[in-house]
């Protein structure tokens, strides 16, 4: 089989499975197969695959067709502008998350704390673009915490990284603080695909409860840990903007919503004065 006829196989046995993008996926897995990028199969020379080249290759595909996410099957997933580890016991950072990197670009700050920070994504993005700035990234998971010391260290950013439920433990305090934290109720959970359902840590997904039970730990624990004048920028869904807002007017917080590119609620900002 040659690297044309795995395109063409692999795209068509992804849809038949039912895999939304089938296409895309097969050419991210045999991309990663091959160890080139995506926009390279097309133009690179075409050659017979090796036995071993079939066999992951394969296996991978296998993978996909049982909802596997792409990420956690090529290992890696590229956010904002680097390239992250992604395993079974992490969420794969989305796109959408970049808008929180964006807005955490666009306030002054000198540390930060992460809070739930999985593959470490978030922190390394920002701590990477504001070179001289302290970081800490804290998650009940000492699973992801090992994700996340991996990505920072691979990337060349140096962060302080601990086991912590929220608050627990924490000391110090910052600038701004980040989360994305589990924000889908436990109703939502049934409805989601059996790529996120089936395979992603249902710990960083949903509280078990209406969605709201980490906002609520942020928000009341938020004053005691930033710094006067501090920030916090937590991502959410998009039908919680009031609902997560109020609970940071609650505790005295000026508040405002941001949006992704799609126009979506993606993003609060809350605001502590001094």
């Amino acid at each position: 089989m040659t690297i044309q006829d795995a395109r063409r196989r692999y795209a068509a046995m992804l849809r038949d499975a039912g895999i939304e993008g089938g296409a895309r996926d097969a050419e991210r897995i045999l991309a990663a197969v091959l160890d080139v990028e995506p926009g390279r199969l097309r133009v690179m020379d075409d050659r017979d695959l090796t036995q071993m080249e079939t066999a992951r290759l394969d296996a991978a595909m296998q993978a996909r067709a049982a909802h596997q996410p792409v990420a956690q099957i090529v290992g890696f997933r590229d956010f904002y502008a680097h390239r992250f580890k992604v395993t079974p016991d992490t969420l794969d950072p989305r796109p959408e998350t970049e808008s929180l990197i964006e807005a955490a670009l666009a306030l002054d700050w000198s540390s930060v704390l992460d809070m739930g920070t999985g593959t470490g994504a978030i922190l390394v993005s920002v701590l990477a673009a504001r070179p001289g700035a302290a970081g800490t990234g804290s998650d009940i998971s000492s699973a992801a915490l090992a994700v996340a010391r991996e990505n920072a260290h691979r990337i060349g950013v140096k962060a302080r990284f601990v086991t912590s439920d929220w608050y627990d433990g924490l000391e110090g305090r910052f600038d701004l603080i980040l989360s994305n934290p589990p924000y889908i109720a436990r109703a939502e959970m049934a409805g989601l695909s059996p790529d996120v359902l089936d395979w992603e840590p249902h710990l960083a997904l949903t509280d078990g409860a209406d969605g709201l039970t980490a906002y609520r730990a942020i928000a009341q624990g938020a004053r005691a840990h930033l710094t006067p004048g501090g920030h916090v920028l937590v991502e959410i869904g998009h039908t919680q903007g009031a609902a997560v807002s109020a609970l940071f007017q609650a505790q005295g917080a000026r508040t405002c919503v941001i949006p992704d590119l799609d126009g979506r609620d993606r993003v609060i900002q809350a605001s502590f004065d001094g």
